[in-house]
């Protein structure tokens, strides 16, 4: 499962501080989707932050930053379920606004969502309702922390001139999607790991490819997100290629597509086959690709990447 939004979806969002069209929030913020080009493409660079702290009358709110997991509602930890539960307005993207529980978005007084692309007016407007008074939430899946929006949270509230501590912002971690794939490959996250994004939405893909080179040539095993999409293919044959560079083609593969969900697909294969992959639908924005590494192997069905017990233990 993918936490970066970079594909195009269309869909419209009404900001309920107070506005009440798609394009502007009485907030200050920029609620509309319609301000970023197609994704895939570097943000415009004319968006700006609309609004300062000193536009708001009222002590500043809470805004927490919230990992829903995987996408299951057992997936969601009882932290982020009861930070959603204390939230006033949650804010997020449509797709995973709907992965939370009918039962907790019922009780929020306010719902903010914005289709693919928006994910910098939609914090902003998150931001700006916390600095108008309210208790807020922004989620994402998997975990704040992990190609999603918790930095980018603390920008905008820096870029307003506000602190973190005046706002009292908080990250409830969630399960990220190496973690959950891994759990449905077996265990081949044992040892050192290291996850690399294939979007070139916000790193230049000469940036990705230097990285690849880096990780493949060590012992790492390594994650995989957002490794395809309509407008990213090419990025996805070149991963191949640089892994096949540094890495035997037996090399274990787990591809995990939408872990989790209702579409959830499990495959193991090898570096070799991997390409082939690209033109299927097992492989899209919502899977998480794990290359093993040279001690990787499948047993009955599942990866494993030995910690070293072996070397010093005899069992």
């Amino acid at each position: 499962m993918s936490t970066d939004d970079t594909t195009t979806e269309t869909g419209e969002s009404t900001s309920n501080c107070g506005a009440a069209t798609t394009s502007e929030s009485a907030c200050g913020a920029s609620g509309s989707s319609d301000s970023s080009p197609s994704c895939g493409a570097s943000e415009s660079t004319e968006e700006r932050v609309g609004s300062t702290v000193d536009d708001f009358d009222a002590d500043p709110g809470k805004l927490t930053a919230v990992g829903l997991g995987p996408g299951e509602p057992e997936g969601m930890t009882e932290r982020a379920t009861a930070a959603l539960g204390d939230a006033e307005h949650i804010v997020g993207y449509t797709t995973y606004i709907d992965l939370i529980p009918d039962d907790v978005t019922d009780d929020a007084e306010e719902i903010y969502d914005t289709p693919m692309c928006g994910e910098v007016s939609r914090t902003e407007e998150a931001v700006d309702r916390a600095l108008a008074g309210n208790d807020v939430a922004i989620v994402g899946s998997g975990d704040p922390n992990v190609y999603a929006l918790a930095g980018l949270a603390l920008e905008i509230v820096e870029s307003k001139g506000a602190t973190a501590s005046a706002l009292d912002f908080e990250v409830v971690p969630g399960v990220p999607a190496a973690q959950s794939c891994g759990a449905r490959l077996g265990a081949p996250l044992v040892n050192d790991s290291v996850s690399v994004s294939l979007s070139d939405h916000l790193t230049p893909m000469p940036e990705i490819e230097s990285r690849l080179h880096a990780v493949a040539g060590e012992g790492f095993t390594i994650a995989i997100y957002n490794p395809w999409s309509r407008k990213r293919r090419e990025n996805f044959r070149k991963a191949c290629e640089i892994l096949l560079a540094h890495r035997d083609e037996d090399t274990p593969v787990g591809i995990v597509h939408g872990a989790s969900r209702d579409d959830e697909e499990v495959e193991i294969t090898t570096l070799g086959e991997l390409e082939s992959y690209g033109e299927t639908d097992l492989v899209d924005m919502t899977t998480t690709v794990v290359v093993g590494n040279e001690d990787t192997y499948v047993f009955d069905g599942r990866m494993v990447t030995p910690r070293g017990y072996e070397t010093k233990y005899d069992y």
